[in-house]
């Protein structure tokens, strides 16, 4: 049976001020510290079962990996398989290596995006006194913060959007839903998944001409007025606005994009979006005539290229 992947679990960020960084994290988004372990922090929001969807470690700005879960204990291991034959080196990671996980696997896509996929992991019950009464939450909402639901997405960036939209299709199983491909050339932007969400994960070709660089990770929250909540809280704190308030019209995402002060880190307060559940999905595309409406649909101008912060990026680990 062919290998599947069934969810974003989680993204391993390290930070060179990592007290900042939790601070943001932590008390400014409002994320739950769940525990620590050889030096790095792992958290979740208030709706996650799952033990950790961010870490946070000291050291240079980077990502150790974007972390995938399988479909079933022996997709890892098929999933090694597959990669070896198409030539990715692959590293096992035993259970425990990570806190409240399994037996994983470790390895880089060719434009330097580090990824992990395991199976099992930990699911602790929120401490007492946070825990929610009510059966589908973990802990309760609204306690501090901005309080989003959960981790959403990613959006990395390389130099060949082309090549790592294809790589990602055969190798990991991604369905396309969305692109940007200008008359005559080849695909800047792809949205995909492997839920039933418009993405799971965005590649976006990098402006600098790098590879192996993250252009932000978003948390979900349940409505736009959740995400004009936290741009408040952000504001008051004395923390920028990237990009936003606004709509996007790839995806029909709500968004608002700020910055973890100790990493640099970009992070999405996303909301919106559609489900899809046809199996025959044809993605949509755009091109340079409907590209800024694609990217905003609404809200504050952006244009790719012309020195805006939005075009920043931060390195992975695989590949600075």
């Amino acid at each position: 049976m062919t290998p599947r992947l069934v969810k974003l679990g989680h993204i391993a960020l390290s930070t060179p001020d990592l007290e900042r960084s939790l601070w943001f994290f932590r008390d400014v988004v409002g994320l739950d510290e769940v525990e620590r372990a050889d030096g790095v922090v792992h958290l979740r929001a208030w709706g996650e079962r799952e033990h950790h969807s961010l870490s946070l470690r000291a050291g240079e700005t980077g990502v150790d990996h974007i972390a995938w879960r399988a479909s079933a204990p022996g997709d890892v291991e098929a999933f090694a398989a597959r990669l070896e034959a198409g030539g990715v080196a692959v590293e096992r990671v035993p259970a425990g290596t990570e806190a409240g996980q399994g037996d994983a696997i470790r390895f880089s896509s060719p434009g330097g995006h580090p990824y992990e996929i395991y199976f099992d992991v930990d699911r602790p019950p929120a401490a007492e006194e946070i825990r929610s009464r009510l059966g589908s939450s973990v802990s309760r909402m609204w306690r501090r913060g901005m309080s989003p639901r959960r981790i959403d997405h990613v959006n990395v960036a390389a130099r060949d959007v082309d090549a790592g939209t294809e790589w990602l299709s055969q190798q990991l199983g991604m369905q396309l839903r969305e692109f940007i491909r200008p008359t005559g050339r080849g695909i800047v932007s792809s949205w995909m998944a492997v839920t039933s969400q418009v993405h799971d994960v965005a590649l976006t070709r990098e402006l600098a001409g790098r590879d192996g660089r993250l252009h932000h990770l978003a948390y979900w929250f349940d409505t736009r007025d959740d995400v004009m909540r936290a741009a408040d809280i952000a504001v008051d704190q004395g923390l920028a606005i990237d990009l936003g308030p606004g709509m996007h019209g790839v995806s029909r995402g709500f968004f608002c994009y700020l910055r973890d002060p100790g990493s640099g880190h970009r992070l999405e307060l996303f909301t919106g979006g559609y489900q899809i559940y046809d199996p025959d999905w044809e993605p949509v595309e755009w091109t340079e005539r409907d590209i800024r409406e694609g990217l905003v649909w609404w809200g504050p101008e952006y244009t790719p290229g012309r020195g805006h912060v939005f075009d920043e990026t931060t390195p992975c680990g695989a590949a600075a």
